[in-house]
């Protein structure tokens, strides 16, 4: 049995082996960085450097990679030996705070959205210092951005870090009025990963799950998960190992997994990792998708991350945990014993309510992705409209009622079982954004995505609302009362912004309705909220923080833009190819099968009925026929490129998935979802 006490971090370049291998003075400095944004002296870096080069190698490691997020949404990292010829014939072991710093890579082969060419190839990695080095499979991975020769934002992490910087400063501002003397504000994030295991050898035989990662096709199974029977229930043997294996793997790298448990659909999943950084919280979150993928492999398993790998069950998504703490261990987002009474915390609050309204087609965008449009609005993802849940308590206090009544015990009924305080709200699981008690979960994120997108918008946008309460406070302040002027500006801010403020049905059709007549957007697809993406807007806000650039916006508008068509045009080139060269065959050989043995039965002269198959045969010479057209239209819309490939796509999954139903079994080319979703 391992110990996990002296296993976690024991492969983590952390604080405490930084205090035991860095110089008193060397290790305050980087600390200084990683705490108040410092920056850090190359003579610091050297020390740094061959401290973590002798503690890697002790380890076992032989090569270091920087380890950044382009815009793909995954991961990438170029690996380099610590071996250096010594000049006789010999090696040594080097790393130098150069090499530690920054790295170099080809910034045109990564997807850019014209901020790089091809003849314009220079592309920089920056050690980021405040997310921890560690070492996986024998090689040293150290944290980094990535931009261009000119500076450009070419990644996913170097805005994020922006945004955090910017969130901080205007946070600062309200607490100093406050007379809070905390150095720093960060924004915390937990995720909560959802994912489905199946089979390795039943994944080899489903050519769409290989190439798209989902089903393109598949016919409604005799059990889903109508019986609710998956849900927490016990986790059967080869799920369990493979969920101990990832654990003491995550362990080793310092995540924090808490929580795993079966989800609602067959072979779905559902890993937790606690509260950390924002920014740490996103590394471990693209560490913990890339293991859940190699470990499943070890278990002749596959771990599919797509949003929507099966029709008819639950989607996968990644519920996004955010508040903010100081640097002395404070949420500013916990309500404490008498919320009413704690303006702090109302402030911080509203500014939260009033940037997700009126940056709503932001937060939307952040969840765009066309495979998260097959997930959201049903299945317990939530809708694509943006509303916020606060639970009927925190309402009243911001509406302006007179009190708020007292936390009542549980009562269920049977004497033996302890009694505790019910919490002050109820839960919404169809709320896109929802207050937990002392924090927001956002709830639209796909299986799929990096959580980077998402807190970078959100930041930005309350760190814009800090700043407009800051400017306002510190000059009424100075006037009248700081409580009294901070209640007028909570209620001002909270009647403004009522409208975001949704405690429902988010699935109900009435609440569309109520939605549109309240003025709130309703981006239903990847291309209608990307039309909102460089509004003027949403430009001002990230170049007044410096978040982004206009040319950054451009660029990661055309990205998602050209992600989403191809992605489409990869979905309608699969479908095309195993209609043609799997089903269609299948298909019209059975249809041989039937009609060899209805000609069999008549020439026996025995008058045999041989009604059945000559019913079998006529709906499936039928549907066969049309089978034939509908793949003729989508080549056709493949090919010009045409604006109705999805509605292609979709009638030409409807009319496979009804031959898979009364085709046979022994002919049917590829494994159904009955057993996909029981494989494992």
């Amino acid at each position: 049995m391992e110990n996990i006490v002296e296993i976690f971090g024991s492969m983590v370049f952390n604080e405490s082996v930084m205090r035991e291998r860095l110089p008193r003075e060397v290790f305050h400095a980087v600390k200084r960085t990683i705490e108040l944004g410092a920056p850090m002296e190359r003579a610091v870096a050297d020390v740094v450097a061959n401290a973590m080069k002798e503690w890697a190698v002790g380890l076992g490691a032989t090569h270091f990679t920087h380890w950044f997020g382009p815009m793909t949404g995954i991961t990438a990292e170029k690996h380099d030996s610590f071996v250096t010829p010594a000049g006789d014939g010999r090696v040594i072991m080097a790393f130098s705070g150069k090499s530690l710093v920054r790295g170099e890579s080809d910034a045109s082969s990564f997807p850019s959205g014209g901020l790089r060419c091809t003849f314009e190839a220079r592309g920089y990695t920056i050690w980021d210092a405040t997310s921890y080095a560690f070492i996986k499979d024998k090689t040293l991975y150290i944290p980094t951005a990535f931009c261009s020769y000119g500076g450009e934002a070419l990644d996913k992490k170097t805005p994020l870090l922006r945004s955090m910087q910017a969130l901080n400063k205007q946070a600062l501002r309200i607490l100093r009025l406050f007379g809070n003397d905390a150095r720093s504000v960060v924004p915390m994030a937990g995720p909560e990963q959802e994912y489905f295991l199946i089979d390795k050898e039943v994944y080899l035989r489903r050519p769409d799950l290989i190439s798209c990662g989902r089903t393109l096709f598949g016919a409604r199974p005799p059990k889903g998960q109508e019986l609710n029977d998956h849900y927490f229930g016990s986790l059967k043997p080869r799920v369990a190992a493979f969920m101990q294996d990832l654990d003491l793997e995550l362990w080793k790298l310092g995540v924090s997994a808490a929580t795993k448990h079966k989800e609602a659909a067959p072979s779905q999943y559902e890993l937790v990792i606690h509260y950390t950084t924002t920014n740490i919280a996103c590394d471990h979150n693209q560490i913990t998708m890339d293991l859940m993928k190699s470990i499943a492999a070890r278990h002749g398993l596959v771990c599919l991350l797509h949003e929507k790998p099966f029709s008819g069950v639950n989607g996968s998504g990644k519920h996004n945990n955010w508040s903010l703490a100081t640097d002395k261990g404070e949420n500013l987002l916990k309500p404490g014993k008498t919320p009413r009474e704690n303006v702090q915390f109302l402030l911080f609050l509203t500014a939260t309510i009033a940037a997700v309204d009126i940056y709503q087609d932001l937060i939307r965008v952040s969840a765009a992705s066309a495979g998260n449009d097959h997930r959201l609005g049903g299945h317990e993802a939530p809708p694509a409209i943006v509303s916020v849940y606060l639970g009927e308590e925190l309402t009243e206090i911001l509406e302006g009622a007179s009190a708020s009544a007292p936390r009542t015990a549980l009562q269920v009924g049977v004497a033996t079982l302890p009694q505790f305080p019910k919490d002050s709200t109820d839960r919404n699981r169809t709320s896109p954004f929802a207050f937990t008690g002392n924090k927001f979960e956002f709830r639209m994120l796909g299986s799929s995505f990096s959580l980077s997108g998402f807190n970078t918008v959100l930041n930005t946008a309350v760190a814009e609302m800090l700043s407009n309460f800051a400017d306002e406070l510190e000059v009424r302040s100075q006037r009248s009362d700081l409580a009294f002027v901070a209640e007028e500006l909570i209620r001002k801010t909270f009647a403004a912004h009522r409208r975001i403020i949704f405690s429902g049905n988010n699935y109900s059709p009435e609440w569309e309705q109520e939605a549109e007549s309240r003025g709130l957007s309703n981006l239903r697809d990847t291309p209608a909220a990307l039309g909102n993406y460089l509004s003027e807007q949403n430009v001002e806000l990230f170049e007044k923080y410096g978040v982004f650039t206009r040319a950054e916006l451009q660029a990661r508008h055309e990205i998602l833009l050209e992600r989403y068509y191809k992605t489409l045009q990869i979905e309608g080139y699969t479908m095309a190819e195993i209609v043609r060269k799997s089903i269609l065959p299948a298909v019209l050989a059975y249809q041989n099968h039937l009609a060899t043995l209805i000609a069999k039965k008549q020439n026996l002269a025995l008058d045999l009925n041989c009604s059945p198959e000559t019913q079998l045969l006529r709906q499936i010479s039928d549907d066969c026929a049309m089978l034939a057209h509908r793949l003729n239209t989508l080549e056709e819309c493949l090919g010009e490129a045409k604006a109705g490939l999805r509605d292609a796509m979709e009638r030409l999954r409807e009319i496979v998935d009804r031959l898979e139903q009364v085709c046979s079994v022994e002919v049917w080319p590829m494994p159904c979802y009955g057993e996909l979703l029981h494989s494992v």
